[in-house]
Parts: C-alpha cells; structure tokens; sequence
C-alpha cells in the first residue's frame, strides 16, 4: 500500500503551481531570443499553433498518466504497464530535470547577481564593451558564480522543503502572482517607448521571406521548452490532482497563459531593443549583455532594471522548484524516503553536479572538455537535455499513452471532472499519429540526420 499522497488545496493553486513551473526562463530568456534569431512574426504563429496542437495534449497525457498512477514520474510508468522497460521513460524525465537543475541554477544565480549590480547601478553610464566585459568577467569569476549558485539552489530548496501545499503551492501562489503584476507593469512601461509600433510588427507580422522550414521544428521545441514538458514535472504535478479537477480545461488554461506571457515577454524586450537601435538577434547573451546597457539610457533605470532581474529570479525559481520536486518526489516514492531528506539529497546534489556548469568559462575544472567534446561542460549539459532526453521523453510519453497504456483508463481518467466529453477522440488522434510523428522530425533534425530546410529548397 503507498502511503496518503498530498494533494493540492484547491485548483487555483495548482494551477498557479503549474503556470509558475512552465514560466521558466523558456519564456522570459529564451522565447524572446529565439523568435528574435527566427525572424519574428510567422515564427510566433508557428509557435503558438505547435503550442496548442502538439504540446498541450502531451501536458494533458503527463496530467493523466500522473493523476491515474498516484506515483512520480518513475513510478508511473511501473505500475501502468506490465513491461519494466517503460520505466526507462520516468527515469529520463528525472534526469532531465536534475541536469536542467545543475545549469540552470547558474543561470539563474547570474541573475541574483544582476538584482545587486542593479541596485548598485553598475553599469550606469557604461559603454556596450564595458557592460558586455562585466559579464565576461562574472562568467569568467568562478568563486562569484559558485556563490551565487548555491544561493540559488538553497532557494530553491527551501520552497520544496515544506512539502507540496506549505511549499510549493504557497509560494507558487506568491512567486507566480508577483511574476504577473511585474510583467505587466514592465510591458506597459516598454509600450510607451518609441520602438513599440516596430516591436509589435516584428512579432505579429508574418514575414515568410525570413522563415525557414527548420524554424518550424524550433517553435516546436520551443513550446516544450516553455511548457516543461518531458521533464517529469506535469507528470508529479498531476499526481498531486484531484480526480474532480479538469484536465483539458487545465491543458487549455496553461498553454494560454504559457502563450500570453511568453507574447508579454517579448512585447516586454524588443521595444527596448528596437528603440534604441539595437538588433533582435541577441543570441542567449540578450538578457545579460544587451539590455542592462539599453536599461541605462532609460529614465528610472535603478527601479526597471532592478525590477527586470528580480522577475527573472523570479522565473527561475518557479521553475526549479518544480525540477527539485520531481526528483525528491521520486526518491519519496522509490525508496520511501523522508520528504525533508530527499529534498535536501537533491539539492546538495544539483549544486555538487552544477559545479564543472558553474566554472565551464574559468578553465579550473575539466580544462581540457572543449577540446576533446567540442563545447564547455555547460553547454554540453544543456544539449545533452535539449536536443535528446526532453524529445525523446516527450516521444516515448505519446507512444506510451497513444499506445500501450490501457485505453478504457486512459478515457476514463481524462475525462474524469470534465464536460468536454468530445475531447477524447481528438485528442487520443494527436497522441497516436500526429505528435509522435512530429516529435521524431525533431529528433532527426536536431542531431542532423534530416535537413528540412534543404529537404525544402
């Protein structure tokens, strides 16, 4: 017998809980980013349509599969299907999500770091050379990284810590609600700026000259990302449900928003980027490079900047709490683990296992990793998640529920707590035939066993 499962106290927050872990950093670091190297408009139509189509019926077949089993991601799998090698499929998810953990910290504590540079008005009157060197300076500054990333970590941890509804869900109430107010105070301050008209057309006129058939397969990447989908986390997440919460009416609701804010986001940055002359295509380094200079010439900069940095911790910390709880939860599951154990095993772990992430810029630990894998330990990390495990995890939940788990329970707890009785038949379509297909195509195009822009020439 498992033992009384915690469960959310009402369904405001969880959902609240949900939003807050897919608002990462795929949204406010690299959606706008992203659409910015993708040419813009016809790249976001593309992206909100793979959104809705591709990743909203795989959060709802993570939601299923997690509410019908009781159990984290690992244990789902075990106790739907009588085949152990399905479990392959939660233990991807797990590691997903530790190793997202490791890096993203150090992301994240960057971010920390830019509250203080802000309030302090570091980069005050600077020229770009200068703020761009600070950076390098701080990714190069291994003792200043690994400061902030253990900050970071311990954040994180000390939501997990109190468990689901004294934790999570109450802080995930507060983080995402403030995340919200923030945004819209910010979009409606960069709105007012010169480059807003141009901002607007950039990310809602549909310019095909500039689309490439490959930038198809990136929005749909893009919208697991920004939906943390193969990850585990809608999967423990959805373990917390009650059977009277509706799932489709849920998958709708947060892809919305995931789609809203992420629109918000952009409307948020490039107004700034476009009034000042500067380029879209600012790469990963738009966040910490580019916008604390164009943030100087703004009037109010202190309060902006300063504003900007803390909804991006903010970001980060809904997210990671989600990626901590996965694995903590598993260990609960799997070993009968104590929840104040495995939360603090996990993220002592995380940040022991961030640490080659945290020093990849310093050449103080595996010095010699570019050279032999051709990219930093960071980065690697990060495209060993990216391009393989999200995908492939996402692959193996569509076939797993469009497949092999039982359909009359399948059916069953989808439409437990729901009217849309109609949902099923489409959406059992999508799981089929559609989303594996176009998961696979990203698969092969991202470890370049297809090329579709030249398939398409």
């Amino acid at each position: 017998m498992h033992k009384h499962r915690e469960h959310w106290s009402s369904h405001l927050g969880f959902l609240l809980a949900a939003a807050g872990s897919a608002i990462g950093l795929g949204t406010l670091w690299k959606f706008p980013y992203v659409t910015g190297d993708n040419g813009g408009g016809l790249f976001v139509l593309v992206y909100i349509i793979c959104t809705f189509f591709i990743g909203v019926p795989i959060f709802m077949a993570e939601l299923v599969l997690g509410r019908r089993a009781q159990r984290g991601a690992v244990g789902v799998f075990a106790s739907l299907s009588k085949n152990p090698c399905w479990k392959i499929a939660g233990w991807i998810g797990v590691t997903a999500s530790f190793l997202i953990m490791s890096y993203y910290s150090v992301i994240a504590g960057w971010g920390l770091n830019y509250i203080l540079l802000s309030l302090n008005q570091v980069y005050e009157g600077k020229t770009a050379e200068e703020i761009d060197q600070i950076f390098q300076t701080l990714s190069t500054s291994g003792d200043i990284t690994l400061f902030w990333h253990l900050a970071f970590t311990a954040l994180a941890v000390g939501v997990v810590y109190p468990g689901v509804r004294h934790g999570i869900e109450y802080w995930s109430r507060i983080m995402t609600t403030s995340l919200l107010v923030l945004l819209t105070v910010l979009c409606a301050i960069s709105f007012t700026l010169d480059g807003a008209w141009e901002a607007f057309t950039f990310v809602f006129y549909p310019d095909f000259q500039e689309f490439l058939p490959s930038s198809a397969l990136e929005a749909l990447g893009l919208s697991f990302f920004t939906l943390s989908l193969g990850q585990g986390i809608m999967i423990t997440y959805g373990s917390y449900m009650r059977r009277t919460e509706d799932i489709p009416k849920t998958g709708a609701v947060i892809g919305l928003m995931i789609v809203t804010i992420s629109l918000m986001a952009a409307m948020m940055i490039f107004p700034i980027i476009f009034t000042f002359g500067s380029t879209p295509q600012g790469g990963p380094g738009l966040i910490f490079k580019t916008l604390p200079l164009l943030f100087s010439k703004l009037p109010g900069s202190l309060l902006l900047s300063t504003a900007f940095f803390i909804l991006f911790v903010f970001t980060a910390l809904t997210s990671s709490v989600a990626l901590v709880e996965v694995v903590s939860a598993n260990f609960i599951d799997l070993f009968d683990w104590k929840r104040k154990k495995a939360v603090l095993v996990v993220g002592a772990s995380a940040f022991i296992f961030g640490i080659p992430s945290a020093l990849s810029n310093t050449g103080t630990l595996f010095a010699n990793w570019p050279v032999i894998y051709g990219h930093t330990f960071f980065e690697t990390i990060d495209s060993l998640v990216s391009v393989w495990l999200l995908p492939l995890d996402g692959l193996l939940i569509a076939l797993f529920t469009g497949w092999v788990f039982d359909k009359s329970a399948c059916r069953d707890e989808l439409l437990a707590g729901t009217k849309l009785r109609w949902v099923w038949g489409p959406w059992m379509f999508f799981m089929r035939w559609i989303t594996p297909v176009a998961i696979l195509m990203i698969l092969l195009q991202k470890t370049g066993l297809i090329d579709v822009d030249r398939i398409f020439e």
